[in-house]
């Protein structure tokens, strides 16, 4: 059976743990806050009666993460939204261990290059609790997507779950993986 090599920022976790520890000050390893799990989510509302340009939005989710999205439903019925219970309205993927730390390379690594104009991530996007949110304004940074393919141009957001008890530890950690927030 073939050795499976660990991604690339997985390696560099193991070798900015011990940075970490010391920067924030842990007697133990186990404290150093690490990533859990990076999730994906795209509303799309707005094409709820469109089941093709639906289909193909779920498809480029597929493609950007590498993994199947979940299909995400109304609750509850709204009328002035025009929305029933059960109506398909979003899709999202979780995304865990060897795959999160591909995809969160390959966004660091090619996708935040891509984006026009870019002098670096927000730091005002944490919520307090160590998690870091961020929102894409269009799919086509993504060299999966192509260009032709598209219908429309949609946005995405992404969360950055951590084990971090605060901001400032999070930012420590995101930071020492790569993420380029602005100055």
């Amino acid at each position: 059976m073939a050795k499976v090599e660990k991604p690339r920022l997985q390696v560099k976790y193991e070798e900015v743990k011990k940075q970490l520890m010391t920067e924030l000050g842990y007697k133990n390893i186990n404290e150093v806050p690490k990533l859990e799990k990076i999730v994906l989510n795209m509303g799309l509302g707005d094409v709820k009666d469109n089941s093709k340009s639906f289909n193909l939005a779920v498809e480029e989710l597929g493609l950007i993460t590498g993994q199947k999205p979940i299909v995400t439903k109304a609750k509850k019925s709204i009328s002035n939204f025009k929305l029933r219970q059960n109506q398909s309205i979003g899709a999202k993927v979780t995304l865990r261990s060897a795959n999160m730390y591909e995809f969160l390379d390959r966004f660091i690594s090619v996708v935040l290059p891509r984006v026009r104009d870019f002098d670096g991530v927000s730091t005002k996007s944490f919520d307090g609790r160590g998690n870091y949110n961020l929102g894409i304004k269009e799919q086509l940074i993504f060299p999966e997507i192509s260009y032709e393919k598209i219908d429309k141009v949609r946005g995405l957001d992404i969360c950055f779950v951590t084990t971090a008890k605060s901001n400032e530890e999070a930012k420590a950690l995101l930071t020492a993986l790569g993420m380029p927030f602005k100055k």
